[in-house]
């Protein structure tokens, strides 16, 4: 089944691209419609510092002076406010609530033209960009980066490339051991030849096809978890909120670049390099013993997604001296469990708080929020 799904659509190759292509639009339609429905995002006034093919680096206006600077690393494959849905909800406010100089990655869609670009660009060369800008703009030579998801990944793959760069490496349901026996795409991606020729067909491949995808592998997270939630958010005006902005954000998707596309599928969830210390990165070779820097990896140990076997190991053979795994245990209104950790209101009064202790006090002077126990 797996195998004749992913192979209907390289094998119509330009009909199935305008076809998808469409889709795309309709989704981004209904995006559209539940914005004006009052469900969009409620950001943090910004300042675009950086803007190039694929990147732009956002700077929050009330960014403390002298503060220490993060870099927050979304996933390349939906627009970054999920970071900044909402003030309540709002991962950039609390660390700049912390003290912190605030910046954010944001993941724009490559140019038509471009589709060469894959692990080693967003992982490293991007991420370079980004940190020599904040360089300029803070006069800071080191960060600490947070990233999320597939956005974990590369900020892990910076970490390892550029230690002396990092303060702290926080990974936020981070898939970096791809196990058969646990990971859900891997029927999938097993029933499947090379994922070149799909990149081929396509170029870019569209975010809609990354959903069906991500749908099949995973229909009881991607789809029926969903459904659950909106009937347990109705009588809960907050949390019914955030569901529907979480639902508008899911619509608001860019295509991924062939190369990128390719390496992911194959370096990482087929034959799982970066694990085993395998995985080329510009002519390097790196893996988990190459990630010094203090880390923190949160886990949903109910998460068939992201489940801890692919979190755990690689935590667990890095270099760093001083880890720790947190737990992260669910929310009702987050839509996708899987971003919670971003926007669950249990994850801003629990999770959140014990990153920042573990990480101990910014700047000297910083107005900081009460730590939980």
């Amino acid at each position: 089944m797996y195998a004749s799904n992913w192979n209907t659509f390289g094998a119509f190759g330009g009909i199935a691209t305008q076809a998808l292509k469409q889709m795309d639009r309709s989704r981004q339609a209904r995006g559209k419609l539940l914005e004006r429905a009052g469900y969009g995002p409620q950001q943090t006034p910004s300042t675009v510092i950086l803007e190039q093919p694929g990147l732009g680096l956002r700077r929050y206006q009330d960014a403390p002076s002298g503060g220490p600077a993060v870099l927050l690393v979304p996933a390349p494959i939906k627009r970054a406010y999920i970071w900044d849905l909402a003030p309540d909800i709002s991962v950039v406010q609390r660390w700049s609530e912390r003290g912190y100089r605030v910046y954010l990655a944001e993941w724009l869609p490559m140019p038509d033209g471009d589709p060469d670009v894959g692990l080693d660009d967003y992982g490293d060369r991007l991420l370079s960009t980004c940190q020599r800008a904040i360089e300029q703009d803070s006069g800071q030579d080191r960060l600490t980066i947070v990233g999320h998801s597939l956005g974990g990944i590369l900020a892990a793959i910076y970490s390892c490339m550029h230690p002396e760069r990092v303060t702290a490496t926080i990974l936020l349901e981070s898939p970096l051991h791809f196990e058969q026996a646990s990971c859900c795409f891997s029927p999938l991606v097993n029933a499947t030849p090379h994922a070149r020729g799909i990149a081929e067909a396509f170029r870019h491949v569209p975010g809609v096809y990354l959903n069906m995808m991500s749908a099949m592998a995973e229909p009881q997270a991607f789809q029926w978890e969903r459904i659950a939630d909106r009937w347990l958010s109705l009588l809960d005006p907050m949390a019914l909120a955030t569901h529907m902005r979480v639902e508008r954000w899911t619509h608001d998707e860019f295509p991924l670049p062939g190369r990128l596309f390719t390496e992911i599928v194959e370096s990482l969830y087929r034959n799982d390099q970066f694990m085993q210390g395998k995985l080329d990165i510009g002519g390097r070779t790196i893996g988990p013993r190459d990630l010094r820097a203090p880390l923190i990896s949160v886990v949903d140990f109910r998460s068939k997604v992201i489940p801890p076997q692919a979190v755990l190991p690689f935590h667990d053979a890095t270099s760093s001296e001083r880890k720790q795994v947190i737990e992260y245990r669910g929310d009702v209104g987050v839509n996708l469990q899987h971003v919670g950790v971003l926007v669950g209101r249990s994850a801003h009064a629990a999770i959140w708080p014990a990153i920042f202790g573990w990480l101990g006090a910014p700047a000297p002077g910083a107005a900081l929020a009460p730590v939980a126990d």
